[in-house]
């Protein structure tokens, strides 16, 4: 699968997540300052589990055209505690206070009677999204210098307190990395419409059975940090915006950095992997440069239990690979590409698997 045609651009509405627009209209009159309708609306052709749409206003009498994005929870049967619309909402408005660099959150409806579900809007950030981890075009210095604006970037969010930012309480601050392995453990084992992987059963165990210690240095995590989940700059090497908080919570910023790292390890042409390629050719960092380039930034001396977070993150991924294999089963998988992603299911267990093997405990 091309990822970047696949993923970029918009499209008509899926008739399966189409919603009355005049009503949102209304909502939008009476919530977002400065708006002025009518609404055009089309889909993100982006995005595995909260639809994302365009809107676009014309340009009016003292009212110039804007451009905005609605994220929505899907319609249908979902998971306990999946698509939290309003988490997404809430920390990246808390994050804009200090200009950690993410969307202008222009309001939060949770009342399911104006499109069907919950939803918030944001603003629609100008720029570039990367879906291809290559960064293809660019000069050797210029992916040197993006790749440095990611690490940068994951670096300053995990360097913020979350008390300042009123995340305090944006989720339980210890034991994070047994907490998720007892999550995504229990959504894979609970998704019965996904069936079952041996692998992941093999993964599961051993997770369980091979926890680290706590860190004890909670912080806000992204959990979805990857080159394709940022808009940069059009004009350079700049974070113009993190997009996707779906996963974030309080947490282990080791782990949270460990799945951006996951690159290096997962297979050039799956997801964002970059395992294979000429490195310096290319003007990419080695994994050990990034690695150190991370740790000077955080003041770390070194990143403690890489290898457990590396089998760790392979399996959470797959979990999610996985739980979009449900909602295919479910019939309200959000994405035309959504098949392809959960065939990768088999393929991210089994590299999981791999790392355990070569683990150093």
């Amino acid at each position: 699968m091309d990822r970047t045609q696949a993923n970029s651009g918009t499209r008509s509405v899926d008739d399966r997540l189409t919603f009355d627009v005049a009503k949102l209209d209304t909502w939008m009159a009476a919530n977002v300052a400065d708006f002025g309708g009518p609404l055009s609306v089309s889909q993100f052709k982006g995005g595995q589990s909260n639809p994302t749409y365009r809107l676009d206003t014309p340009a009016r009498l003292n009212t110039p055209a804007r451009s905005y994005v609605l994220r929505r929870k899907p319609p249908g049967p979902l998971l306990p505690g999946a698509h939290a619309v309003e988490r997404e909402a809430r920390v990246m408005a808390a994050l804009g206070t200090v200009e950690f660099p993410v969307p202008q959150i222009h309001g939060l409806c949770e009342d399911d009677s104006i499109i069907g579900t919950a939803f918030f809007v944001m603003d629609m950030v100008e720029g570039r999204i990367i879906w291809d981890p290559t960064f293809p075009g660019l000069s050797t210095a210029d992916r040197a210098a993006h790749f440095d604006a990611m690490n940068a970037t994951i670096a300053e969010l995990h360097m913020i307190d979350p008390a300042t930012v009123g995340l305090g309480d944006y989720g339980r601050p210890s034991n994070f990395v047994e907490r998720q392995v007892a999550r995504w453990s229990k959504q894979y084992e609970g998704d019965v419409e996904a069936g079952r992987v041996p692998a992941m059963d093999r993964l599961v165990e051993w997770l369980r059975a091979n926890l680290p210690p706590d860190s004890g240095n909670a912080r806000v995590v992204h959990g979805d940090f990857r080159c394709d989940n940022m808009i940069f700059a059009a004009d350079g090497p700049r974070v113009a915006a993190v997009l996707d908080w779906e996963l974030s919570t309080l947490g282990d910023p080791a782990a949270d950095f460990v799945y951006h790292l996951m690159m290096y390890r997962m297979p050039s042409g799956m997801f964002t992997g970059l395992d294979g390629l000429d490195f310096p050719a290319l003007g990419i960092p080695s994994e050990a440069d990034y690695v150190a380039a991370y740790c000077r930034r955080t003041g770390r001396d070194h990143l403690q239990h890489i290898d457990y977070l590396m089998a760790f993150v392979m399996f959470r991924l797959a979990a999610i690979t996985h739980g979009i294999r449900g909602r295919l089963a479910r019939g309200n998988a959000s994405s035309d590409h959504a098949a392809a992603t959960a065939a990768l299911t088999e393929p991210l267990a089994d590299l999981a698997w791999r790392q355990v093997q070569s683990a150093r405990l």
